[in-house]
């Protein structure tokens, strides 16, 4: 295919930052999305010509398709935009849960909704979902994020299925040792994760990139869950 367009909502910092980068750096065109208009302009400036913004805030669905109006053709859809959420039972936040949750599975379902009628009904077309390894790997306060992530592989089986010939991923990072959250970690508390891998080294915002653009291209997959965690918690 010629060059394609790939909206990655979520994409003004970190990892979607990234991809949106990588791709544009391929030949395609991007569409990044971010809560600030101004803001994400002026990433989508320092991307290049090919990349260009719309403000979105996914945690509020009714505004989506109104927001994405604008937006032509799509031939891939990246769904990055995640919030870090400590929340336990014990100290149960009903508002903070409820936001995270809509953000998740409300909001990243209406996103696919309101550019169905754009993305490109070919088994070329990939959709990519973030969850993540609390799904399976809960700590203590993620009583949120481990159930909407869990929320999202089975929101990625009933995406495949009902798009198809469009193909839906899931991508679960692990811990992202480069990633602007976790590097800003005082020294020494990403120590005892190195030591839960076989390598003893933690994936990066490379590896994850390099995987998303594989689900997004790679027509034989589709209705899967991958782990990107270098095998952390094998050890």
């Amino acid at each position: 295919m010629s060059e394609r367009t790939i909206v990655v909502v979520g994409a003004t910092s970190g990892i979607g930052l990234e991809l949106a980068k990588d791709i544009v750096a391929d030949g395609d065109r991007v569409i990044i999305t971010g809560r600030d208009q101004a803001a994400a302009d002026a990433v989508a400036a320092s991307i290049g010509e090919r990349a260009r913004a719309v403000a979105l805030d996914i945690s509020e669905p009714e505004a989506i398709a109104d927001r994405l109006s604008g937006i032509g053709p799509v031939h891939g859809l990246v769904l990055a935009a995640i919030e870090r959420d400590a929340n336990t039972v014990r100290d149960y936040d009903i508002a903070r849960a409820r936001r995270l949750v809509t953000l998740k599975l409300v909001g990243y379902t209406e996103v696919v909704h309101a550019l169905l009628d754009r993305l490109e009904p070919s088994r070329e077309t990939g959709i990519v979902l973030f969850g993540g390894r609390a799904k399976d790997a809960p700590y203590p306060g993620s009583t949120t994020v481990s159930t909407i992530n869990g929320g999202v592989e089975g929101l990625v089986r009933t995406l495949a299925l009902e798009l198809a010939p469009i193909r839906v991923n899931a991508i679960h990072p692990g811990i992202i040792g480069d990633s602007p959250f976790w590097a800003s970690k005082p020294e020494g508390v990403l120590d005892g994760y190195k030591s839960r891998t076989p390598g003893g080294e933690l994936a990066t915002m490379a590896d994850i990139v390099d995987a998303t653009k594989f689900l997004l291209r790679n027509q034989g997959v589709s209705g899967t869950s991958i782990y990107v965690d270098r095998g952390w918690r094998l050890t």
